[in-house]
């Protein structure tokens, strides 16, 4: 099948020729028509699918007509709800590019940054909205945002929301929605408080799903290596100094450690910069724009940092830390083997984090080929049962503690805006 049997016009499908576009993607084939019929979607795909072109193409169309028919003054038509700044901006990218021979007009808008660029964009009107959900609700509160007049809305990443903390907001922005909508809600993983989300959005929705759920793309080849922690560093310089990872998206489980990683590399005189929450906005961008153009060979990333990074071709991940939860391992990796693509997956793993490559291996229903050339093998003794099961008390405290802390936080945040207010 190509683009032009889903009945798209000319102007999108001039745009996707010019990407050397021809054909969709399962995702696209089965979400497209479905978005162009007015149906409620809920779409269940891996990253790296195509999601984004699934509900950006389809949008696009429905304004474009809408907008021949009637040429008042822009208003907010679509929100595009989605996690992070680095995958809002991406989603704006996808409908800039689809959409540059369409009058549709799109920005976006994301904290961390000066609001005075993104309120004077909405001041001169647009019809697509991508924000993330502080920044969107901060500015509605501010009566720069009125989303009465939305027709489509999409929860992107959803799973990705809830992990993030962000359900309270989320349910915010729907009771600001109008009844009337067609909404369109995406993700990779179907947990159960994400179906229930779902049926508090959707009416009737069609479930679009074209992998298993918490699946990896079979294009990407998965290796393991289990070490010693002491060893980890000499190991990842032992991969890295392959003349064939020209450019290497790699892992770290938090913020200290990405920057730790970083400096090491950068003294082995191996370019590398690191991106996670406490950098600003410019220094995120800067660093991603040089990790594409092939300036740096390594760019060290936080899980949150990193959902959004799309980059054309990324073949090398690497897990310098196992993540604690099983479907953080499939979003990393998604990074790679994209629209068919080839991707190799690289987890160093150490004894404490053995249990949590047996929780990967147990939802993604294969084993992880285990490393043959590995010169700093595992020789630390492995925890026990009773020591697992401490480990996993462990686990799930520090859990509790992360979202009582996070709600905490924004409860504080919310109570000093209205102060200010």
């Amino acid at each position: 099948m190509l683009f032009e049997d889903l009945k798209i016009i000319p102007p999108i499908l001039k745009a996707l020729k010019e990407e050397k576009y021809r054909t969709p993607t399962p995702i696209q084939e089965k979400a497209i028509p479905l978005v162009l019929n007015r149906k409620d979607v809920l779409g269940s795909a891996q990253t790296g699918t195509g999601k984004t072109a699934a509900f950006a193409i389809p949008i696009l169309q429905l304004l474009s007509l809408e907008k021949e028919q009637n040429n008042n003054f822009r208003t907010i038509k679509a929100l595009i709800v989605t996690p992070t700044r680095e995958l809002a901006i991406q989603i704006g990218e996808s409908f800039t590019v689809y959409g540059k021979y369409t009058n549709v007009k799109n920005t976006v808008i994301f904290g961390g940054v000066k609001q005075l660029s993104q309120t004077n964009t909405l001041r001169n009107g647009v019809d697509v909205l991508i924000a993330t959900p502080g920044r969107l609700l901060d500015l509605i509160n501010q009566k720069f945002i009125k989303l009465t007049d939305i027709k489509y809305f999409v929860l992107d990443e959803a799973d990705r929301m809830l992990d993030m903390g962000f359900i309270h907001d989320i349910r915010k922005i729907i009771t600001l929605l109008p009844s009337q909508r067609q909404s369109l809600f995406f993700s990779a993983t179907m947990p159960q408080n994400i179906v229930s989300l779902s049926q508090k959005i959707l009416k009737n929705p069609v479930k679009v799903e074209v992998s298993p759920v918490s699946s990896t793309a079979q294009t990407i080849q998965q290796y393991l290596y289990y070490t010693n922690k002491s060893d980890k560093p000499n190991l990842l310089y032992h991969l890295l100094k392959d003349k064939k990872m020209d450019k290497v998206l790699l892992f770290s489980r938090t913020k200290h450690g990405a920057d730790k990683i970083a400096r090491n590399l950068n003294k082995k005189d191996i370019k590398t910069a690191a991106i996670h929450g406490d950098k600003a906005q410019n220094q995120r961008q800067k660093a991603l724009t040089n990790f594409k153009n092939g300036m740096l060979k390594v760019l060290v990333a936080t899980d949150i940092a990193a959902r959004g990074i799309d980059i054309d071709k990324l073949k090398y991940i690497i897990n310098y830390d196992i993540p604690n939860i099983a479907e953080t391992y499939v979003h990393r990796i998604g990074r790679s083997g994209r629209a068919g693509e080839e991707g190799i997956a690289i987890s160093i793993c150490e004894p404490e984090e053995n249990i949590f490559v047996k929780d990967i291996e147990k939802l993604i229903r294969k084993k992880i080929t285990l490393a043959k050339d590995n010169p700093f093998p595992q020789t630390d003794k492995p925890m026990n049962d009773k020591e697992k099961k401490e480990w996993e008390k462990e686990k799930q405290r520090k859990k509790q503690e992360f979202f009582s802390a996070r709600k905490k936080k924004n409860e504080t945040k919310q109570k000093s805006k209205k102060y200010k207010r």
